[in-house]
């Protein structure tokens, strides 16, 4: 039985055709609409918490009062929720995440890449879409200053959920030292938040083998790094009892490490992050099998630096033009390695300072006000 083919008139041929390349071109708006959303609402991120943020002011923060998560630029669907159970936590969400934002830049101060922050709820600008070892060491350390702000505020009694650390007695500890006084509550904080840090990650779905699904695995494990390393850097703190500091009794507690230590820790641990790759499973495995396979307290990446030598807006790279630089120095912060062989301008500068001090009886110290004109050189 034959076909029957049909002969379209010119009109009637010509609107098809304009509908279709019409139904075209609009389902290419749609798929550019939802990537450029799906490029906004990744780069909000929770860190805005510890920038000017409504959080941060104690008037705004009343419990109960829903209008404060929807305040809050930032927070995934999760971390709402979280937000509305756990109002009174909120406060030192933003405290962490302004703790890790510092510690980043001081970390980072003599580096081409410094930490800066751009004026924006994603904290860090599209540097952070790029899987890099930067981005690595931000997750982790920003991971570590939510345990480190909710493990003492749960020990300052400022949480409705949690109070001081019911750690464990140290079996090394001697017998006839006390264990006791209130120590942070590691524990509480490591929990809570790998809950609300984590969430982010958790909710969100894409295709097995995608590079979004590594960068989730990669946030997660940068993620449990950082807090990882604050909760094993905690230590026994004592204290003495006794007639005149005799110091015949100790009464000791958990205590965490300065962040500082913290800090130094994950940059040692930034220097020498493992490169990865998703292997046909799914799952992130080193680049270079011959070495050994990153621990759950190292870091991982994904993608290559960018160049931060000059600035290029695609990549969020802010450049090293105009930043100071050591002249005399031959490592990154010299001029030579900060300015990436640009050269740079030298001006000169006064500063005062703070000099000729002397303590008073009793009891106070004063001081001189000392100017000097210095040399200061700057990235061309």
């Amino acid at each position: 039985m034959k076909k029957a083919i049909g002969i379209l008139s010119p009109g009637v041929a010509l609107g098809m055709a304009g509908s279709a390349m019409s139904s075209k071109f609009f389902l290419m708006a749609l798929a550019i609409f939802f990537s450029f959303a799906q490029v906004v609402i990744e780069a909000n991120s929770w860190w805005s918490l510890g920038m000017n943020n409504p959080v941060q002011m104690s008037e705004v923060y009343i419990i109960g009062a829903q209008p404060l998560c929807s305040q809050l630029a930032g927070l995934s669907q999760g971390q709402k929720k979280l937000c509305h159970l756990y109002q009174d936590h909120m406060q030192y969400i933003g405290e962490g995440a302004k703790t890790g934002i510092k510690e980043c830049q001081y970390q980072f101060r003599h580096r081409r890449w410094n930490c800066s922050t751009v004026d924006n709820t994603s904290v860090f600008g599209r540097v952070m879409q790029i899987g890099s070892r930067e981005t690595a060491f931000t997750y982790a350390v920003s991971a570590a200053g939510v345990v480190n702000a909710m493990s003492r505020a749960c020990r300052e009694g400022e949480l409705s959920t949690c109070g001081c650390s019911r750690a464990a007695r140290p079996k090394d500890l001697p017998r006839d030292w006390l264990w006791g006084g209130c120590g942070d509550n590691i524990d509480y904080g490591y929990r809570f938040a790998k809950e609300f840090v984590d969430a982010r990650e958790r909710e969100r779905i894409h295709a097995k083998g995608s590079y979004e699904s590594a960068r989730i695995l990669m946030n997660l494990h940068n993620n449990e790094a950082g807090r990882r390393t604050v909760y094993n850097l905690a230590d026994v703190a004592c204290k003495c009892h006794g007639v005149s500091g005799s110091c015949s009794l100790k009464t000791c507690w958990l205590q965490l490490a300065d962040f500082r230590k913290v800090g130094d820790a994950l940059k040692e641990k930034y220097d020498s992050a493992a490169a990865m790759r998703l292997n046909s499973r799914g799952k992130l495995v080193q680049v270079n099998s011959r070495f050994n396979s990153p621990t759950t307290q190292d870091l991982v990446y994904i993608d290559p630096s960018p160049d931060y030598c000059v600035r290029n807006e695609s990549t969020g790279s802010l450049g090293t033009q105009g930043r100071l630089c050591n002249k005399t120095s031959e490592g990154m912060d010299g001029c030579e390695l900060m300015c990436c062989g640009r050269g740079y301008d030298q001006f000169k500068t006064v500063q005062t300072e703070r000099c000729h001090c002397k303590f008073h009886w009793c009891c106070y110290v004063k001081c001189k006000k000392c100017t000097e004109i210095v040399d200061q050189f700057v990235c061309k």
